[in-house]
């Protein structure tokens, strides 16, 4: 898959993050962001197809009633989806590079393949929605994504762009049960305080993640690489870590590996102690 329709240049984005970023979400009238209604969007839309979308960057689209919305892979770059509601919308393979989505009725939604670098998603309901092989780095703090599909999703951290601070995949306090979350990388990402009670890491890439406060009762975790990883306050109880790699991972207050099935699994002397 390629990004060459996001209309905007790498080098632009990087400059813009920052900005972008620290711009306070709930300001009313984001100036400089055209409004748009929802008649509009979906004439723009109707014009449209996947060869040739239509470009959304940096539109003002909060508020609005998006459900069933079909976007047809749109260049949704920059754009504020604050509040909206996007209920079982089609968002597959559309480029959200950092756009706004905090407090967004996401659930059902499909988001196969998007783009999501830098997305700001706090207290989203993404519940049951489809994440599968997006690319996503941003914040998912104390989103809904019970059920949510994120197999083999790319959300590890940005080692590129230290310079700018950490850029990984926030799921603090998130509410992840039951999602299945197999063959994602996830390398670095930070779960501290989340529910993944139930869910399915099976085969998951969680190397340097942080799991202080974290639920993993029941969750699957067998072959998953959670390498120098820090579980702290950690409840593993029921959960299934067979031939899981926990080598060189940091354990502290961690309570139900006792209780988990850890057969094959690697590195956990510290946590058994």
């Amino acid at each position: 898959m390629t990004w060459n329709r996001m209309r905007i240049g790498p080098f632009a984005l990087l400059l813009a993050l920052p900005i972008l970023i620290m711009r306070p979400a709930a300001t009313a009238d984001w100036s400089g962001y055209e409004k748009l209604e929802r008649d509009r969007i979906i004439e723009m839309l109707d014009k449209a197809s996947s060869s040739t979308p239509v470009s959304f960057y940096a539109k003002n689209l909060s508020g609005l009633d998006l459900s069933g919305v079909d976007f047809k892979r749109a260049n949704l770059a920059a754009a504020v989806l604050n509040g909206s509601k996007l209920a079982g919308a089609n968002l597959s393979g559309c480029n959200l590079t950092v756009s706004f989505a905090e407090g967004a009725n996401l659930s059902g939604a499909n988001l196969q393949g998007a783009m999501m670098f830098s997305m700001q998603l706090q207290g989203a309901n993404l519940s049951g929605a489809n994440l599968s092989g997006a690319r996503f780095v941003g914040d998912l703090r104390r989103a809904n994504l019970e059920k949510a599909v994120l197999t083999n999703m790319d959300g590890a951290a940005d080692m590129k762009n230290q310079s700018m601070g950490l850029m990984r995949a926030n799921m603090a306090s998130a509410n992840l049960k039951n999602a299945n979350l197999s063959g994602a990388n996830l390398s670095r990402a930070d779960f501290s305080f989340a529910n993944l009670s139930g869910a399915d890491l099976t085969g998951s890439r969680l190397q340097g993640a942080e799991f202080s406060g974290t639920d993993l009762r029941h969750a699957r975790l067998v072959d998953a690489d959670l390498s120098g990883s820090k579980f702290i306050d950690t409840d593993f109880t029921g959960a299934d870590l067979t031939n899981a790699n926990f080598t060189g991972a940091t354990f502290r207050s961690v309570i139900g590996l006792d209780k988990a099935n850890t057969q094959g699994a690697r590195g956990l002397e510290a946590g058994l102690k």
